[in-house]
Formats: structure tokens, sequence, C-alpha cells
């Protein structure tokens, strides 16, 4: 027995030494681009606070207010409609205003811009119906911060759209119908009953868009909004300055812990109680007339210009593009995407796993810290990231490769820092907290009950998790596989900076044609990213769809 017990605490100790070894990871990138954000020369960071710093600052700042603003309206309005009327289409629009997610904000930039900018066919069709030179008219220019915000916000809403339609369906309609009792119109008992309650949700998912915005790359480097996120792959990249990028980075990483933290205050603040024993959904009020077809249009407006009208044009230009999919290099640049997202999604979930797994074992104290580090990366931007694992790993290569060359006249060149694997690191570290919710999401439902009866019936810790937690959990580990092999798809600002030499993703290679002006190439790998994206969020529309309310 007593031998038992002790193989029991070295297994547990071994799971928790990978738990900590998977956590630790995440915390690298942090504590490097503190150490390198003070331990760099200042110089060219006093230039930038003289010239661009301050701007760095404003737009990032006034980005994030827009995008927040825009979220929040559109993402609780449309939650509200979609969850309170009844008017034609409804039951097809609660599913289709998800469809967004599918999308990288910087493929809605390259679709809207081959559009609406000046050699587009909108203005082109303007100066040919009214006889209009260049200079004769003024049109709203998409490559600027207010056309960044756009792109952003019609992306990003459906985080605020999911969960204040989750917290209107929690609702009950006791507080609700009182307040019209009282003499209070509807919308009234929407601002004074149901918004206030739905608060927090919806405060949590202008969060979530906010963290969203500051990591963006793709769509304000092509607008040529000058953020954070341009300002440190300029410092790194351009001025080849890497003390600078990480003074750059360690800003950016206190804004986002900043928001990470707000989030899980107000995620943890999420909740009302019932006042009564029966839970009453609040009552659906049926539209007709104009009202009927408002509520349709304020609905519909988000997905088609958020979804639909961008596959139409992204699939116009991909057919007059002369890019050919089925190339060599296209094969090369699908092959490279999909084993990064491959590797990175498998890895990330196994590690997932090793933490969820321990906090279910040894709840409390250490295994709820190396749980809260794990999840620390969703909230630092990619390019951060990058930064902070390549500043310790370059050193450690270049240290290598010198004590290499003089003790044996070898050289190991850039062993870690020139591979694969640091890109999967950085991965892992970014989108580990998308595997652990979908883990834990599904471990929650497994009773503790079936850990003791598996025990009783002669089962190590091991093998209960292989033989009893894994095949139970399949779907809640196929879903996680899944978010986080979509995300590395569409992942850009770390791929830039990271990549090994000549190893380019389908990101990289639509980023580059549309830095090239080249749009209609962009369209191709576009089109492939959104495709792939497509797969999740069908399924979680499926799912909605399947919720009987």
């Amino acid at each position: 027995m007593i031998a038992t017990v002790l193989r029991s605490r070295q297994r547990i100790g071994v799971l928790g030494l990978l738990a900590w070894l998977a956590a630790g990871l995440c915390l690298v990138p942090m504590v490097a681009v503190l150490l390198a954000a003070f331990s760099g020369g200042t110089d060219l960071l006093q230039h930038l606070l003289q010239t661009v710093l301050w701007g760095y600052t404003a737009n990032t700042l006034l980005l994030v207010v827009i995008v927040a603003i825009s979220t929040a309206a559109i993402g609780t309005g449309t939650a509200w409609l979609v969850t309170m009327t009844r008017f034609p289409g409804v039951r097809l629009l609660e599913i289709a205003l998800v469809l967004p997610l599918a999308f990288p904000a910087y493929v809605l930039a390259y679709a809207y811009t081959h559009v609406l900018d000046h050699p587009g066919i909108v203005q082109a069709t303007l100066r040919d119906m009214m006889g209009w030179g260049p200079r004769d008219y003024w049109f709203p220019e998409i490559r600027s911060l207010g056309g960044a915000a756009i792109m952003l916000s019609l992306v990003l809403y459906p985080y605020v759209y999911l969960l204040a339609r989750a917290a209107f369906l929690q609702q009950s309609a006791g507080a609700f119908l009182a307040a019209r009792s009282l003499g209070a119109s509807g919308v009234g008992a929407f601002f004074k009953v149901s918004l206030p309650m739905a608060r927090p949700a919806i405060a949590g998912g202008v969060l979530l868009a906010v963290m969203e915005t500051i990591a963006d790359f793709g769509t304000v480097a092509y607008f040529g909004v000058q953020t954070f996120a341009t300002g440190i792959y300029s410092s790194w990249i351009s001025f080849e300055n890497r003390a600078t990028a990480a003074q750059l980075a360690f800003c950016l990483l206190l804004f986002a812990l900043f928001l990470a933290t707000l989030e899980r205050t107000q995620r943890g603040r999420a909740k009302f109680h019932s006042t009564g024993k029966h839970h009453a959904a609040l009552p659906r009020k049926t539209l007709s007339g104009w009202r009927s077809f408002g509520a349709f249009v304020l609905c519909a407006l988000p997905v088609t210009f958020g979804a639909l009208l961008p596959i139409v044009i992204l699939f116009e230009m991909g057919l007059r593009s002369e890019q050919n999919l089925f190339s060599p290099r296209y094969i090369d640049f699908i092959v490279n995407s999909l084993t990064l997202a491959s590797i990175a999604a498998l890895v990330t979930v196994m590690a997932a796993i090793v933490i969820g797994y321990y906090q279910r074992l040894m709840p409390g104290g250490a295994s709820n810290v190396a749980g809260y580090i794990a999840r620390l990366g969703y909230a630092v931007p990619g390019g951060v990231i990058a930064v902070g694992l390549l500043v310790p790993i370059a050193a450690f290569d270049n240290r290598l490769d010198a004590w290499m060359r003089a003790t044996f006249d070898i050289s190991t060149g850039l062993l870690i820092s020139g591979s694969i694997w640091i890109l999967v690191a950085a991965y892992v570290v970014r989108f580990m907290a998308a595997a652990l919710n979908a883990y834990e999401g599904g471990q929650s439902t497994l009773h503790a009950n079936m850990d003791a009866a598996a025990r009783t019936l002669g089962e190590t810790r091991f093998g209960t998790l292989r033989r009893v937690h894994l095949p139970i959990l399949r779907p809640s580990l196929f879903t996680a596989l899944l978010i986080v092999f979509v995300d590395v798809m569409k992942e850009l600002p770390a791929t830039l900076i990271m990549r090994p030499f000549d190893f380019d993703t389908l990101a990289v290679q639509a980023y580059r044609l549309a830095a090239d002006e080249r749009l209609t190439g962009a369209a191709v790998p576009s089109l492939v990213i959104v495709a792939v994206g497509l797969i999740p969020v069908i399924l979680l529309c499926h799912r909605i769809g399947r919720h009987k309310n």
C-alpha cells in the first residue's frame, strides 16, 4: 500500500513537472521582453519618443475605442433582436451572425480595398456615371484608421454577439415583466433591466475584441496605420534594433495584461441569481411591417459586409488573378501552413491536457497558478511573443555557436531560432488558453465519482486519463484541435518575424502580395485561409442551430 502511494505521488510529480514546463514556456516571452526592455539601449527609443511613439499610442488607443464601441453596439443589438423578437429569417440570421469569425481582418482589408480604393469598381463607376475627374469629388479613404476600425469591428463583433446572446437566453422573464408592469416600454425595460444584467458578459466580449485589436498587425500595416504592433515589426525588421522592439513590446504587453485582468474580472462577475424557483424564458415579441423589415436589415448588414460580400469579392478577384493554387510554389505554401498548424495544434492540446489533468488531480495552489500562467498568452500579441522568444533563444544560439567554433571549429548556426520549432512554441504560447478552455469545458462534465470508480477497479491515474477521460472528452479535444489549427492558419505577426528562411505560409504570401499591391493575387491564399476558418465556425453554427430556446 505504501509503495502504491509513493508511486502515485511520483507520477503526480512528473505530471506537475510537465504542467509547469508548459506553463513556464508561456511565461518565457513576458520575462524575456521585460529583461530585454530594461537591459537594452534607449537611443532609438528616445528618437521614436520624439517622432512617432505618441502617434503609436494615440492610434492604438483610438482604434481600441472605436472597435470597442462598434462591437458592443453591433454584438449587443443583434443578440437582443434575435433573442427577443420574431421576424422572417430570424432563425437563419441567429446562426449566420457568427460567420465573420472565420475571416482574418486583413483578408477583409484586401477585399474592400480592391472594391473601394480609387481604381476600384465603386469609384470608377461613380466617375463614369457622373463624368467626374479624380479631383472633382470626395470619397472616404478606406486605407485609414477608420477603415481599419471598420474591418476589425466586422470580424470581431461575434465575440460580443455570442456572449450577449447567451446572457439574454439565461435571463429569467421575472424582472423584465416586472419592469413592463410598472410602465416601462420594451426598449426601456431592455436598457433598465436586461442590459445591466448582461453587462458583465458584454464587457467580457468587448475586452476579447479589444485584445484582438491590439494584437492585429496585418490590417493596420496594410492600411498604413502606425500602431505599437507595426512599430515592433519595424524596429525588429527595418531598424534591426532588438532592444527597441523589446521596449515597444513591453509597453504593449502591459496594456494587454491590464485588459486580460479586466476580462477575467468581468468573466468572474458574469452571473446573476433568479428570484424564483422556476426559470421562465424572456417573452419574444413578433414584429411586423416596417419593424420586421428594420430588424431583418439590422441583423443582415453585419453578415453581408462581414462575410457574404467579402467571399464574393475574393472569389471574383481570385478568378482574375494569375495565381495557380496547384502550382508547386503554392503547394509548398499550403504544406507549410498545414504542417505548422497540425504540429502546433497537437502540441498545444497535449500541453492543455497535461495542465488540465494536473489541476483536476491537485486542485488549488500550484496547479491554479500554472493554469493562470498558461492562459496569459491569449492576451499577448503575436509580435510580443515573437520578440520575447527570439531574444533569449537567439542569444543561446549565438553562444552555442561561438563555443562550438572555439572548441571544435564547427559552426552550429541558428540551431533553434532558425527552425520551425520556435515558431511552434510561439503558437503554443499564443493559443494555449483556447485549448485549455475547450478541454476544461468538457472535463467539467466528468463527475469525480468516475475517477473514484476507475481507481477502485484498479486503474492508475494515467490509466484513468487514457481509458476513461480521453474517450469521453473526444468531442472537446477535437474542438480544441480545430480551434488552434485555424488560429495558426490565420496568425500573421509572429509568423512574419519568426519563420525560417524561405519557409512561407499562406498568410505570409497573402500579406506579401497585398503589400506589393497585387490584391487579385492575394485573394487566392486569402480564400484558402477563409475556407479553413469556416470549418469551426460552421460547427459552432450547427451547435447554435440545435440549441432549443
